[in-house]
């Protein structure tokens, strides 16, 4: 039978249109539903508007650190409405940006909601159409917190639109969305109290970057509480009571949970179209993107997998060249450069040493110093760089940095990684200087071997 489409992209982020744009470039009659904005989480409650605050909460910071150059700055004021008001015009114009892509490479847009009816059938803008393929790029949501008084506490969809700074803020989650937006938050001028459950934040990262970074953060003014979660939020008139599990009270203008976040497929009708999911709803998916039913594939967070956004861009073309092109580009999965946009950043490729160690021996390589600029500033703040090597073939299985330009400096580094660099290779490189980059290339001697 005639399908109306042959691809039906359900979900309008940044891996969904990239897969319905490149499909309609090989030919493929395409269309694309988007319920809620047009660019995903990214470009509107996640790593963009994030992005543009840590930049504000920088420029502080960065007036305050000229002094020690010998600029007579005065104290810098903050001014939460003109941030706000930059940012949703930043954000509106990546919207029409998506919208007009969509438009310009032929396919079909649906501001609405898409449920699938059976493996070929959808419901969307309350008529039913069909599809030869379907792909499910619906993302993922915040959870939201369930002790008594969370009604008192927001989630981060809720942060990029609040009316005023807060004064006092209590974040939960040892994330890196809860760890972000407490440097966001204190370099703006606010108290900031961090719970999580963990001794350390960001669970699953290089030991020695948590270590630093909880080091790093108590310097940037922000009270840690460590192996604890809230217990109870109350009210107490305009502000809030936040009770913690060891028995602290912490007074509260506003309390965040940012404990993580879930595939978005409620209600997406993955069930009666056959399409499996595991315990926590993400779509159980195998080979290029298959799930269990051979016309539907799925792309991105709502997978649960590497839950990036350049991952899910990935993912969507491979998948749309694959299906009506000549052959998937071929992508580098195996070692995926990761960023923390914390203060100071953190930028990440590659196996962590507990990682390598439980795969053979391996050397190890440290450095933690001042850099060049806090020599001059004052401000109380190291950087740390470390490589992890394969013992037996010199290797690097991972770079991991914590300071200014980590993501920045990692991006290159990854490179250099996924093309099986060697520590000689990183040794006879001639280094940039100064800069804090040349660091990695003049780690010479092994800080301890493990495995």
């Amino acid at each position: 039978m005639p399908y109306d489409f042959d691809l039906f992209v359900i979900g309008g982020g940044s891996g969904g249109v990239r897969c319905a744009r490149i499909a309609a470039g090989h030919g493929a009659r395409v269309a694309v539903a988007e319920q809620r904005f047009w660019g995903g989480t990214c470009v509107n409650v996640g790593c963009v508007p994030k992005k543009l605050m840590v930049m504000a909460a920088e420029y502080g910071q960065a007036a305050q650190d000229s002094r020690g150059f010998g600029w007579d700055t005065a104290p810098p004021r903050h001014h939460w409405a003109a941030l706000i008001a930059a940012k949703d015009r930043e954000i509106a114009r990546l919207n029409g940006s998506y919208r007009r892509l969509l438009d310009g490479s032929g396919c079909t847009s649906f501001d609405s909601r898409a449920t699938l009816l059976d493996p070929h059938t959808l419901e969307v803008a309350g008529r039913r159409v069909t599809a030869e393929r379907i792909v499910l790029a619906t993302g993922g949501r915040p959870v939201r917190p369930d002790f008594p008084g969370a009604a008192h506490s927001i989630v981060s969809d809720d942060v990029f639109s609040l009316p005023a700074l807060p004064r006092r803020i209590v974040l939960l989650g040892g994330g890196y969305i809860a760890v972000e937006f407490a440097g966001i938050f204190a370099g703006l001028g606010a108290e900031v109290d961090l719970v999580y459950r963990q001794p350390l934040p960001l669970r699953g990262f290089d030991e020695d970057l948590r270590t630093a970074l909880a080091e790093a953060m108590q310097a940037g003014g922000i009270r840690l509480h460590p192996a604890t979660t809230i217990a109870a939020v109350e009210a107490d008139g305009a502000a809030k009571r936040v009770t913690l599990g060891n028995g602290t009270l912490l007074p509260a203008d506003l309390v965040f949970a940012a404990t993580g976040r879930l595939p978005n497929t409620d209600g997406l009708g993955l069930a009666q179209a056959g399409v499996a999911t595991d315990g926590f709803g993400a779509v159980c998916v195998h080979g290029h993107a298959e799930t269990s039913v051979p016309n539907i594939f799925a792309i991105g967070d709502v997978t649960n997998r590497l839950n990036l956004t350049p991952v899910a861009i990935a993912e969507g073309h491979s998948l749309a060249d694959r299906l009506f092109g000549a052959g998937p580009r071929d992508w580098a999965f195996e070692a995926v450069a990761t960023a923390v946009f914390s203060a100071p950043p953190i930028g990440t490729v590659g196996l962590t040493e507990e990682q390598a160690a439980l795969r053979g021996p391996a050397d190890i390589y440290l450095s933690r110093f001042t850099p060049m600029r806090h020599t001059l500033s004052g401000r109380a703040r190291r950087t740390l760089m470390k490589l992890v090597v394969c013992q037996q073939t010199q290797r690097v299985l991972g770079a991991h940095m914590l300071g200014e330009d980590a993501p920045e400096i990692v991006q290159g580094l990854s490179i250099a990684i996924n093309s099986g660099a060697t520590k000689q290779d990183f040794d006879r490189t001639i280094g940039i200087h100064p800069t804090a980059a040349e660091e990695f290339v003049t780690l010479r001697t092994r800080t301890r071997a493990v495995g």
